[in-house]
């Protein structure tokens, strides 16, 4: 259910979506006896909309989540192994045209693959199926993510591919089932560093103890918070992502899937 809700709601909650729906809703009222209603929420989505589209609240929402983890110290030595999670390939395009077709998030991979060449004996987890309300949709990025690890020099011995993964908490479930990992064993964990806070505080929650290693930054840093956008489309897109990685902290903190709202860094003795 908890997945079912957050493909259909948590979709329907976005601040775009709610917009555009006010939107229309208004356009259809305007049809009506409520035409000053209608009217009205014309106005408020599209206010609205170049509010998101243009200023710089999407900074303000994203900044919280990408800073919360700093850049992973690598004078601690070699970590035993990394894994990264999907996001970096569209499955279902993928499979359409029989070749991987890459995301936003490629630069999950891309890191990962750095991360297995600088780490030679380094084990490899990638984890990622399909995010698809459709149980029987047979693409999964990890299916295409397989040869892209090969073609960049690494060898299939080293890949541990997990391909049944559709959320966060699937990923860390899984990833511990085929990891197994024991005490003393220091994991990376790569995923977009405005997903950071939600996947380790998953992952402490699973019993698996991970260092961040965030990539994927969709914003600069303090000095870029007031920046407005140059496109509606990217500050609208800012303002999405930011949104559904808040509401997913509280979701998952409500569902007692993760045991912080907002997880931050460990002291360095428990990590």
């Amino acid at each position: 259910m908890f997945f079912f809700l957050s493909k259909t709601v948590g979709v329907m909650l976005l601040p775009s979506n709610l917009m555009v729906g006010a939107g229309v809703a208004g356009l259809i009222l305007l049809l009506t006896r409520f035409y000053s209603v209608g009217r009205k929420l014309v106005a408020a989505s599209l206010l609205l909309l170049a509010v998101c589209g243009f200023t710089p609240i999407g900074n303000l929402l994203l900044y919280p989540l990408e800073s919360r983890f700093p850049p992973w110290d690598e004078t601690r030595g070699a970590p035993d192994g990394v894994i990264v999670l999907g996001g970096s390939i569209e499955p279902d395009l993928s499979a359409m045209h029989g070749t991987p077709v890459f995301g936003p998030s490629i630069d999950r991979l891309i890191a990962a693959a750095q991360l297995a060449h600088r780490y030679p004996n380094a084990r490899i987890l990638f984890s990622g199926g399909n995010g698809s309300l459709d149980s029987s949709d047979p693409a999964r990025e990890a299916d295409f993510a397989l040869p892209v690890f090969e073609s960049l020099g690494i060898s299939r011995d080293r890949l541990i591919m997990e391909r049944r993964s559709r959320n966060t908490q699937e990923n860390a479930e899984f990833s511990k089932t085929l990891v197994v990992p024991k005490p003393g064993e220091r994991w990376l964990l790569v995923t977009s560093a405005y997903h950071m806070p939600r996947a380790v505080g998953i992952f402490r929650k699973a019993g698996f103890a991970v260092e961040p290693y965030p990539v994927d930054w969709r914003m600069g840093g303090r000095a870029n918070l007031l920046r407005p956008s140059r496109f509606f489309i990217g500050g609208l897109g800012r303002v999405d992502t930011a949104s559904r990685e808040w509401m997913g902290l509280i979701a998952y903190w409500i569902s007692g899937k993760t045991s912080e709202i907002f997880p931050g860094p460990e002291p360095r003795g428990l990590q």
